[in-house]
C-alpha cells in the first residue's frame, strides 16, 4: 500500500467530505490558525440540490465568520413564512420574519444550496485550506500520534485529528454504531427554475408551506427573486408495499391530485429525472472515537421538516472551533482531547432534539381525517408573534450543556374537541408551525 498523502504538506486536521458541513468546519478551524485539508470524493467540489432555508441560528454564525453579507447578496430575505392547508388552501398560521429578525438579531433567509457551498469553498481557499478532489475515504483508524484515513486508490493520509463529514452513509460512523439509515417512506421532488417559467404569479416575499394528508409542498424564491424553488414531498405507497423502485413520478402526480389549485399548479414543474428518498438515522450520543469525530449528516442526518440539516452541520464546525480556541495554549498547542470532549458534551443532545422533533413534525404535517382538522384548529389559534415553540432552536448556538435552552411543551391534539355537526372546533392553545 502506498503511504503517500493525498496532498503534499502535513496538516493538523483532515476533513473527509467536501459538502457544506465539511467545508464550513474546515473554514472554522482554519480561522483558528490550524492547517486543514479537505478530502472530497468527487472529481470537483460542488453541491447537488436546490434551495436551502437558513434560520437565525445559522445567519448568526455566518455573521461571525464575516460571510453573512455575501450570502445575503446571493439569496432572498422573505418577509413571512406562511403555512396553509394543502387540501383547501386556507392559511393556518404564519411567522413574521421581519419581527423574527428583531427578536433573534439575525435574519431568516433562503439561498441556493450551491451558492452557500460556493461561499464556503471560496472562504476555504482564502483561508489556505488544502482542497483535494478525487479522494474517496474508505477507512479510518487512530494512530499513536493522531488518526489516519485510507483512500480508495490505496493512498493514506493522516493528521492529528480527522473530522468525518462523510454524510448519511458515513464509513466513520461504523466505528461508533452499527445502525443503518431509516427510511421514512417519503420522497422529495425538487425544482429550481427561472421565475418567468413559473406560469403563474408567485409571492416571493414569503416562504410558502402547504401541508396535507401524506404530502406537503414548499415554495420560495432564490437568487434575488430571479428563481423559484419548489419541493414536493409525499409518502410512497410503493415504499410501504416493499417495492424497490419507489417514489416514482406517477406516485408524485397521484399524491397531489386532491390538493388545492395553487399546489397542483406547481407539480408539472417538478424535475422528473431525479428524486430524493428521505432517510434519517436514530440519534446517537457518541460522536468521537479517539482522534476521529463525526460531523454533519455523518452524526445526525435528519428528516427535513425543521429545515435544520445544513444548519446543524455548520453549527457543529463553529462549536468545535470555539472549543479549539478555548483550549489552545500560548505556544499554539491544542488540547484536542478536551476540545473533542466539549464538542461531544453539547452537540449530540441538541441534534437529538432536532432529529426527534423533525420526525414528530413530519407526522403532524401529514395528518388526515379528524386529526388533520384538530391540527388545523391548533395552528390557526397560534398568535403570529408566539415564539415559544422556536426559541430553543433559533437562539444562540449552545457551547456547553447548560446553555442549551429548554424544549417547548407540546400541545396534544386530544385537547381539541371537534363538534360533530360541522367538523370544526372552537379555538384552543397554539402549536408552532415552522
Amino acid at each position: 500500500m502506498s503511504t503517500s498523502p493525498a496532498s503534499g504538506s502535513p496538516v493538523d486536521v483532515l476533513v473527509a467530505g467536501g459538502g457544506i458541513g465539511g467545508l464550513s468546519a474546515a473554514f472554522a478551524l482554519a480561522r483558528e490558525g490550524l492547517r486543514v485539508r479537505v478530502l472530497e470524493q468527487a472529481p470537483e467540489f460542488g453541491e447537488v440540490g436546490a434551495g436551502l432555508q437558513i434560520a437565525p441560528n445559522c445567519t448568526r454564525i455566518l455573521h461571525d465568520y464575516g460571510l453573512l453579507d455575501e450570502v445575503k447578496s446571493l439569496g432572498v430575505l422573505p418577509k413571512s413564512m406562511v403555512m396553509r392547508d394543502a387540501v383547501d388552501g386556507g392559511e393556518l398560521t404564519r411567522l413574521d420574519l421581519v419581527d423574527l429578525e428583531r427578536r433573534y438579531g439575525f435574519p431568516y433567509m433562503v439561498v441556493h444550496r450551491g451558492d452557500l457551498h460556493g461561499v464556503f469553498l471560496n472562504a476555504c481557499r482564502r483561508a489556505g485550506v488544502d482542497l483535494v478532489t478525487g479522494a474517496r475515504v474508505e477507512g479510518y483508524e487512530n494512530t499513536a500520534s493522531g488518526a489516519r484515513v485510507r483512500l480508495a486508490d490505496g493512498r493514506v493520509d493522516e493528521a492529528r485529528i480527522v473530522i468525518a463529514a462523510d454524510g448519511l452513509h458515513s464509513v466513520a460512523r461504523r466505528l461508533l454504531s452499527g445502525d443503518e439509515p431509516v427510511s421514512s417512506s417519503y420522497v422529495a421532488y425538487r425544482a429550481a427554475l427561472p421565475i418567468d417559467q413559473a406560469g403563474r404569479d408567485v409571492d416571493l416575499t414569503e416562504v410558502s408551506v402547504h401541508i396535507g394528508p401524506r404530502c406537503h409542498f414548499v415554495r420560495y424564491g432564490l437568487r434575488g427573486g430571479g428563481m423559484l424553488n419548489q419541493v414536493a414531498v409525499f409518502q410512497s405507497p410503493k415504499a410501504l408495499a416493499g417495492e424497490e423502485d419507489w417514489g416514482t413520478p406517477d406516485e408524485l402526480d397521484a399524491a397531489f391530485a386532491a390538493t388545492c389549485p395553487d399546489v397542483r399548479a406547481g407539480i408539472p414543474l417538478m424535475w422528473r429525472d431525479r428524486r430524493w428518498r428521505m432517510y434519517d438515522r436514530d440519534p446517537i450520543m457518541n460522536w468521537v472515537h479517539g482522534n476521529i469525530a463525526l460531523l454533519g449528516d455523518a452524526a445526525h442526518p435528519p428528516l427535513q421538516y425543521m429545515a435544520q440539516g445544513a444548519i446543524m452541520a455548520i453549527e457543529d464546525g463553529w462549536v468545535l472551533a470555539r472549543h479549539v480556541r478555548a483550549r489552545r495554549d500560548a505556544g499554539g498547542a491544542v488540547d484536542w482531547a478536551g476540545a473533542l470532549a466539549a464538542y461531544e458534551a453539547v452537540r449530540p443532545e441538541h441534534c437529538r432534539r432536532v432529529l426527534t422533533t423533525a420526525r414528530a413534525w413530519g407526522d403532524l404535517w401529514h395528518l388526515d381525517g379528524e386529526a388533520r382538522l384538530k391540527r388545523n384548529v391548533l395552528l390557526r389559534a397560534r398568535d403570529v408573534h408566539d415564539y415559544s415553540f422556536i426559541d430553543w432552536i433559533y437562539g444562540p448556538t449552545a457551547l456547553t450543556p447548560d446553555e442549551e435552552p429548554p424544549m417547548f411543551t407540546p400541545i396534544p391534539l386530544d385537547s381539541v374537541d371537534l363538534p360533530a355537526h360541522n367538523g370544526k372546533a372552537a379555538p384552543t392553545p397554539a402549536a408552532h408551525p415552522a
